[in-house]
Protein backbone atom coordinates (compact mmCIF):
# COMPACT_ATOMS: atom_id res chain seq x y z
CA UNK A 1 0.00 0.00 0.00
CA UNK A 2 1.28 3.36 -0.57
CA UNK A 3 1.34 6.00 1.57
CA UNK A 4 0.07 9.77 0.62
CA UNK A 5 0.88 13.21 2.48
CA UNK A 6 -1.79 16.39 2.55
CA UNK A 7 -1.43 19.26 3.68
CA UNK A 8 -4.39 20.20 5.41
CA UNK A 9 -4.71 23.91 6.96
CA UNK A 10 -4.80 23.80 11.12
CA UNK A 11 -8.26 25.52 11.10
CA UNK A 12 -9.31 22.30 9.60
CA UNK A 13 -10.11 20.63 12.43
CA UNK A 14 -10.74 16.78 11.61
CA UNK A 15 -9.25 13.58 13.00
CA UNK A 16 -6.47 11.42 10.55
CA UNK A 17 -9.20 9.06 10.91
CA UNK A 18 -12.45 10.73 9.63
CA UNK A 19 -10.09 12.27 6.29
CA UNK A 20 -9.49 8.61 5.55
CA UNK A 21 -13.32 7.45 5.48
CA UNK A 22 -14.26 10.43 3.49
CA UNK A 23 -11.95 9.77 1.18
CA UNK A 24 -12.42 5.97 1.04
CA UNK A 25 -16.06 6.40 1.35
CA UNK A 26 -15.85 8.47 -2.01
CA UNK A 27 -13.36 6.24 -3.74
CA UNK A 28 -16.34 3.29 -2.89
CA UNK A 29 -19.43 5.35 -3.87
CA UNK A 30 -17.51 6.37 -7.34
CA UNK A 31 -16.46 2.84 -7.98
CA UNK A 32 -12.99 3.66 -7.97
CA UNK A 33 -12.28 0.95 -4.79
CA UNK A 34 -13.87 -2.12 -4.03
CA UNK A 35 -15.59 -2.25 -0.62
CA UNK A 36 -12.75 -4.15 0.53
CA UNK A 37 -10.36 -1.75 -0.83
CA UNK A 38 -12.14 1.34 0.65
CA UNK A 39 -12.28 -0.40 3.99
CA UNK A 40 -8.33 -0.96 3.98
CA UNK A 41 -7.73 2.56 3.16
CA UNK A 42 -10.48 3.70 5.75
CA UNK A 43 -8.65 1.19 8.55
CA UNK A 44 -11.95 -0.65 8.94
CA UNK A 45 -12.99 -4.46 8.53
CA UNK A 46 -15.15 -4.63 5.33
CA UNK A 47 -18.54 -5.29 8.01
CA UNK A 48 -17.67 -2.33 9.79
CA UNK A 49 -17.10 0.05 6.60
CA UNK A 50 -20.09 -1.23 5.53
CA UNK A 51 -21.88 -0.15 8.58
CA UNK A 52 -20.37 3.45 8.52
CA UNK A 53 -20.83 3.82 4.89
CA UNK A 54 -24.79 4.95 5.71
CA UNK A 55 -23.29 8.51 7.85
CA UNK A 56 -21.71 9.63 4.94
CA UNK A 57 -24.54 9.42 2.82
CA UNK A 58 -23.27 6.37 0.33
CA UNK A 59 -25.51 3.20 -0.44
CA UNK A 60 -23.66 -0.12 0.21
CA UNK A 61 -25.15 -1.39 -2.37
CA UNK A 62 -23.01 0.73 -5.18
CA UNK A 63 -24.19 -1.14 -8.36
CA UNK A 64 -24.62 0.00 -11.69
CA UNK A 65 -28.44 -0.95 -12.91
CA UNK A 66 -27.03 -1.95 -16.28
CA UNK A 67 -24.91 -4.45 -14.33
CA UNK A 68 -27.90 -5.88 -12.76
CA UNK A 69 -29.81 -6.08 -15.75
CA UNK A 70 -27.11 -8.52 -17.36
CA UNK A 71 -26.75 -10.21 -14.48
CA UNK A 72 -30.02 -11.40 -14.11
CA UNK A 73 -30.15 -12.35 -17.70
CA UNK A 74 -27.37 -14.33 -17.36
CA UNK A 75 -28.71 -15.86 -13.95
Amino acid sequence: MRTITLNMPDSLSMENREVAMLLASRLYEHGKASLGQAAEVAGLSKRAFAEILGSYNVSIFNYPASDISRDVANA
